[in-house]
């Protein structure tokens, strides 16, 4: 590389000893296709996969908070001696992989495991109702929350019982009804809880 060349344009690799690596010594330029090419056993997986690729990774992990690197694990640093200019890295290797028509690179590098720990504690959650910034509260701001909104009206505290499953439910109607219940919401409907011969609607039924 040109003394003139800008050091961000590169990955600086300097003294690389992984398995068969006898202190390499290479500088790869970024946003490039570069291809590593070489005979059987002259050090192209262990350059890509066991010293670019696994130091990437320690890197990225390493930016977890210990919280979350507890449930991960830690990774070993490769045997090289200093590497610059690397980014978070995905490798994707030359192996036969069970696929699905909903496979995508994330999970068949399992990458997207590490991806929803990461969106999920530093994402910023919006409603997808309103768009309003989701905000999380406390049990006692809760119940305040509750009691300043609807003082003085009417409440209906609900809790699904079948979800996401067709079928009968007569037994479980009849149950509810049993426990003094005296309505229930269905398909999205509020209804009475009662089983009559002549009801108009059949509750025991779920679409």
């Amino acid at each position: 590389m040109s003394k003139y060349s800008n050091p961000n344009d590169f990955i600086r690799i300097q003294g690389a000893r992984e398995h068969n690596l006898k202190d390499l010594h290479l500088d790869i330029p970024r946003q490039k296709l570069v291809v590593f090419t070489g005979l059987s056993g002259s050090g192209k997986s262990s350059l890509a996969f066991d010293t670019i690729f696994a130091e990437g990774q320690r890197r990225y992990l390493d930016t977890f908070s210990a919280y979350v690197r507890q449930f991960i694990g830690s990774l070993e640093r490769p045997d090289v001696d200093k590497i610059d200019g690397l980014s978070p890295v995905i490798a994707i290797e030359q192996k036969t992989v069970g696929r699905s028509p909903r496979s995508t690179v994330g999970t068949i590098t399992e990458l997207y495991d590490f991806f929803r720990l990461l969106f999920a504690r530093t994402a910023t959650a919006y409603s997808f109702q309103t768009g309003e910034k989701m905000v999380q509260y406390a049990d006692n701001e809760i119940t305040h929350l509750v009691q300043d909104t609807f003082k003085g009206k009417k409440v209906a505290l609900l809790a699904p019982k079948v979800k996401g499953r067709k079928g009968h439910y007569r037994e479980l109607f009849e149950q509810v009804q049993r426990m003094g219940y005296i309505r229930v919401r269905v398909d999205g409907q509020l209804l009475e809880a009662r089983l009559t011969k002549n009801a108009a609607w059949k509750p025991y039924k779920l679409a």
